[in-house]
């Protein structure tokens, strides 16, 4: 299990890294570790396992996906989520009254 969320932590980072501008890279790993934890959560609802307190669970594995993205949103800057917003976006036409 421990091997699965490093593997899971660690492939949208080097994707991250590698396919977006510096600046958008900790508000996307910041989007995608949210969206993992909630699919974990998910999961941990939909399989009902006994608990063990020695194991790691997928309650466990949530809780470090949001922690660690939480974490990316702290080190981000807010101008640099607005920009990936926008970004994602793309241009908008004006409203017209």
């Amino acid at each position: 299990m421990l091997t699965l969320f490093s593997f899971l932590t660690a492939l949208p980072a080097v994707l991250a890294l590698h396919l977006l501008e510096p600046e958008l890279v900790l508000p996307a790993f910041s989007l995608v570790l949210f969206a993992e934890a909630a699919f974990a959560v998910i999961a941990a609802r939909l399989i009902h396992l006994p608990d063990n307190v020695e194991d790691i669970t997928l309650w466990d594995l949530a809780g470090g996906f949001t922690l660690i993205g939480c974490a990316a949103v702290v080190f981000g800057e807010p101008d640099q989520a607005a920009l990936f917003l926008t970004e994602q976006g793309g241009a908008r036409p004006a409203a017209s009254p």
